[in-house]
């Protein structure tokens, strides 16, 4: 019993010790923290998160979404060319592509693709 309480005691001592080594031994200062840390989206990682941000920015990345998905949707139909009716395959292609073409052309219509305005 007293063997164990020993050894876990000396792990635990020479667990703290190395951590405490590290942290004094390491290259890292507090200027360096500008530098290591994030940049993403252009916001400050080190300002307030309450900022409020561009809705157009938020706008094109939810129509990036959209298109893309649907892209992912429609690449299957290429493998599935030599299974399928040419006339259902056809079909079904077109009509997904004017659904897409008709979501981009009301997007362009609307203004929500343009950035400056």
């Amino acid at each position: 019993m007293f063997s164990i309480l020993f050894c876990s005691s000396i792990t635990f001592i020479l667990a703290v010790a190395v951590m405490f080594i590290a942290s004094i031994v390491s290259k890292k200062t507090i200027i360096d923290r500008e530098k290591s840390s994030p940049f993403e989206c252009g916001f400050d990682p080190n300002g307030s998160a309450r900022i409020p941000f561009s809705l157009r920015f938020f706008l094109i990345a939810v129509i990036f979404l959209i298109f893309d998905v649907e892209i992912t949707l429609l690449l299957p139909l290429v493998s599935i060319s030599d299974f399928s009716d040419i006339f259902f395959y056809s079909v079904t292609g077109l009509s997904f592509l004017a659904i897409l073409l008709f979501g981009l052309y009301f997007e362009w219509y609307s203004g929500a693709l343009e950035w400056s305005s």
